[in-house]
């Protein structure tokens, strides 16, 4: 009876250190796989904060050049120079307070 005893032991010994030693591994891999896919996404937010901003450096450089990506012009007309525009549309709203006001007047 002795020896089988000693034996269950030296069987649950070495049960004990494969499990141990798997579980080691396996929380390796995870914890690898876990730091490759944090690096991945970190490198993906890199290049996309860089295409942004690259994509903002073009815009602005546009818009100083008088030329916006962003613009809607209508098909066949030529895009107005912005001080022009700006001229233009404080004029109207210059004629929209005057017929506002006479608007206002004639009323009361």
């Amino acid at each position: 009876m002795n020896n089988h005893v000693i034996h269950a032991f030296f069987v649950g010994r070495a049960l004990a250190q494969a499990i141990n030693e798997q579980v080691e591994e396996a929380l390796t891999n995870a914890l690898s796989e876990l730091g490759k896919f944090d690096a991945e996404q970190r490198e993906r937010l890199r290049q996309f904060t860089q295409e942004v901003m690259e994509r903002a450096e073009r815009e602005a450089e546009a818009a100083v050049a008088g030329r916006t990506t962003t613009a809607i012009v209508p098909h066949g007309s030529q895009p107005l120079d912005l001080q022009v525009t700006i001229d233009e549309l404080r004029a109207e709203v210059a004629r929209l307070r005057a017929e506002l006001q006479r608007y206002r007047s004639s009323s009361v």
